[in-house]
């Protein structure tokens, strides 16, 4: 039997409820069918507070084993590097992330907030990732830290992390399969093509037919800041709740999975110059671009030029 501590760090939570919307099977079935004992998570157990820290002396101890930790939310070292705007009992939280990842056979960051930093990194409570501060490595642990198992920490980004990647992460990891990770410790599995292959846009795209606004049918990437071409991510393969992701409902991607997320511009807005925009879609040369964009746009199908509002 395998056993995860899920560790909550400084975050909204929002990786847990995505997780409660896994249906096949749900966590409940999952956990019972991998054989897996889930020790603590900050929702869902229901030790008192004694039973919680005779099962922490257990862990440091080495007589419960701890195959997974999780961590959701990020790694709060202020002010000064004290840790103590986040604390547990009178000492700082980070104590107890260092002392457990030492334990744990693999260690997976779940989020963007634990995987990079987040919404923190740049303020007063000194947030950072468990391996990485955005694209820096290094991070709370360390650039030259390994779980047990000899891999880094396995990050799972997102905001939220996808249910399905969360669930298949717990399964692989409880069936000791190692996952090959991209340059910034992000499974390949759901991170090794964007969110933009998949799109129910990528025709308009192609085209150079545009929107403007919200809920209509063309692509949001030239002027609605979709960042869908530029960060990898499943959410238009592995859709929310089995149905539906954010381009499809005519939202631009928020690009949650990039390592500089949130990023300095607004999200529905994509910054250009002369109608260029200023990040391109990934391996894509500025030049090339130029010309191909202007051509396809005055071929575009009259089909996708006529198309009509979705709303």
């Amino acid at each position: 039997m395998k056993s995860v501590y899920w560790l909550q760090g400084g975050g909204c939570g929002g990786d847990t409820f995505s997780f409660l919307s896994s249906e096949y099977p749900d966590i409940i079935e999952l956990f019972r069918q991998l054989n897996v004992q889930l020790l603590w998570h900050p929702s869902f157990s229901h030790l008192s507070p004694a039973s919680h820290e005779d099962l922490l002396a257990q862990i440091h101890s080495g007589e419960q084993t701890l195959d997974i930790l999780m961590v959701e939310g990020s790694v709060i070292c202020g002010p000064a590097g004290t840790g103590m705007f986040h604390t547990r009992d009178g000492h700082p939280r980070k104590e107890l992330v260092y002392s457990l990842a030492s334990q744990a056979s693999s260690v997976v960051a779940v989020g963007t907030c634990a995987s990079f930093g987040g919404f923190g990194v740049d303020a007063v409570i000194e947030a950072t990732g468990l391996q990485f501060t955005k694209k820096q490595r290094g991070g709370f642990l360390g650039k030259d830290f390994t779980a047990g198992s000899g891999q880094p920490v396995i990050n799972l980004a997102g905001c939220p992390c996808h249910h399905d990647v969360v669930a298949g992460a717990i399964v692989a990891l409880a069936n000791e399969v190692s996952l090959e990770l991209d340059e910034y410790q992000r499974p390949l599995e759901w991170y090794g093509t964007t969110v933009h292959q998949g799109c129910t846009r990528n025709e308009y795209h192609e085209y150079r037919v545009e929107e403007s606004d919200f809920g209509e049918m063309g692509c949001l990437f030239f002027h609605m800041g979709c960042a869908g071409p530029l960060v990898p991510g499943p959410c238009n393969k592995l859709l929310w709740n089995q149905h539906s992701s954010k381009p499809r409902a005519g939202i631009p991607c928020f690009g949650c999975t990039d390592p500089d997320f949130p990023r300095a511009t607004p999200f529905f807005q994509t910054p250009n110059i002369e109608g260029i925009p200023l990040s391109l879609p990934m391996g894509v040369n500025r030049a090339h671009y130029m010309v191909y964009k202007g051509m396809a746009a005055a071929a575009a199908p009259e089909h996708l030029k006529n198309r009509k509002s979705k709303v």
